[in-house]
C-alpha cells in the first residue's frame, strides 16, 4: 500500500524568505505584540496571540493573514520577520 505525497509540503513553503523584507528581523530577536503585522512564509499576517514557547525558545505565535481565507494558524517566532522596531500607533 503506498502513501499518497499529495497532501506533502515542501520545507521551503514552510519556511520564511529572510529577503522578502530588508532591514526586518528574525522574530527570535524581538517578540512581537498581539496585533502587530509580521511577515511568514504566507506573506503578511496579523499577530493574534502570542502564546508559549517552542522547541528552539522562540515563542509560539497565533497568526491570520492580511489576505486569504483569514483562518488562524501557527508559527514560531524564528519562522517569521518582523519590523526593527515595532509601529507606534498615532496619537
Amino acid at each position: 500500500m503506498s502513501i499518497s505525497n499529495a497532501r506533502r509540503l515542501d520545507r521551503e513553503t514552510l519556511t520564511v524568505d529572510l529577503e522578502a523584507r530588508p532591514g526586518w528581523i528574525s522574530g527570535a530577536e524581538r517578540t512581537p505584540r498581539a496585533g502587530e503585522e509580521v511577515f511568514c512564509a504566507g506573506g503578511a499576517a496579523l499577530v493574534v496571540k502570542v502564546l508559549g514557547r517552542t522547541s528552539d525558545n522562540s515563542r509560539l505565535l497565533e497568526l491570520k493573514l492580511v489576505e486569504g481565507d483569514g483562518k488562524p494558524f501557527f508559527a514560531a517566532c524564528s519562522n517569521i520577520l518582523v519590523p526593527p522596531q515595532p509601529a507606534v500607533a498615532a496619537a
